[in-house]
């Protein structure tokens, strides 16, 4: 199966100084070796006119840089998937905008990348595939935080058993 096609998306997670920095408050280790990786995917993807690889039409081009940001957890709020967050206090979800635009653009299939295998990846690939949309993960566009050795390989597990696809990016 190709890749990158007008009903599929890349979706990076959490590609922050935060994150990919060493020096971020929550630095994972190997993140901004993802850098080169991803800017690959991103560019296949717009060379297969992919949807995920163009702009919201109205996001202001400058200010947002290439695509369109889903925003999680900037008030507050729990926010490892893309998909949705939950309020600390009652516990309860709701969605973020990612998944309206993914449908609005009739997408159906999801290249999830990023940052943390075991944290943020995880849970945008698995509600992914819990709404519906057929999975992948990048495997070497991914790095985990690894709390405890072996988080990220169990991750891996956990996503594999859900239905969502590990592939490489050398995979073209």
């Amino acid at each position: 199966m190709q890749r990158y096609h007008p009903r599929s998306a890349l979706v990076i997670v959490d590609l922050q100084n935060d994150f990919a920095d060493p020096t971020g408050s929550l630095a994972v280790h190997g993140g901004a070796n993802l850098v080169p990786i991803i800017n690959g995917e991103i560019a296949m993807a717009r060379a297969a006119k992919a949807w995920g690889a163009e702009l919201y039409p109205s996001v202001d081009a400058e200010a947002a840089a290439d695509a369109p940001r889903v925003r999680k957890g900037s008030h507050g709020e729990d926010g490892y998937s893309g998909f949705t967050m939950r309020d600390p206090t009652t516990g309860e979800t709701s969605p973020t905008e990612l998944e309206g635009l993914l449908r609005n653009a009739g997408v159906e299939f999801v290249v999830v990348c990023g940052l943390a295998t075991d944290y943020c990846v995880k849970a945008t690939a698995l509600d992914a595939v819990r709404l519906g949309f057929e999975t992948a993960v990048l495997l070497d566009a991914i790095r985990p935080v690894d709390l405890a050795e072996g988080d990220g390989e169990r991750a891996i597990e956990e996503m594999t058993a859900a239905g969502v696809h590990s592939w490489s990016s050398r995979m073209r």
